[in-house]
């Protein structure tokens, strides 16, 4: 999947820390199940933490860019 796959929704987390990007992003992956997000997250953890909350959820993680913090990631049904 490249970096400007299509996707339904997008959002820009900044500069967030893991602990409220992850809470942030299960509410926004509850509001939209079976459809991809691309994520553009700049903490330094997210790399980790992205990864490991998709396996834990059941999202799936499609694509994952750690030098740009580009994640597509398609919410659980």
């Amino acid at each position: 999947m490249e970096p400007n796959a299509r996707f339904d929704a997008e959002w820009d987390a900044g500069d967030l820390g893991c602990g409220e990007l992850l809470l942030k992003l299960r509410v926004k992956l509850r509001a939209m199940p079976g459809r991809i997000i691309r994520l553009i997250a700049r903490d330094r953890g997210a790399i980790e933490d992205i990864p490991s909350y998709c396996r834990i959820t059941g999202h799936r993680l499609l694509m994952a860019d750690p030098e740009q913090g580009i994640f597509f990631i398609q919410a659980r049904d």
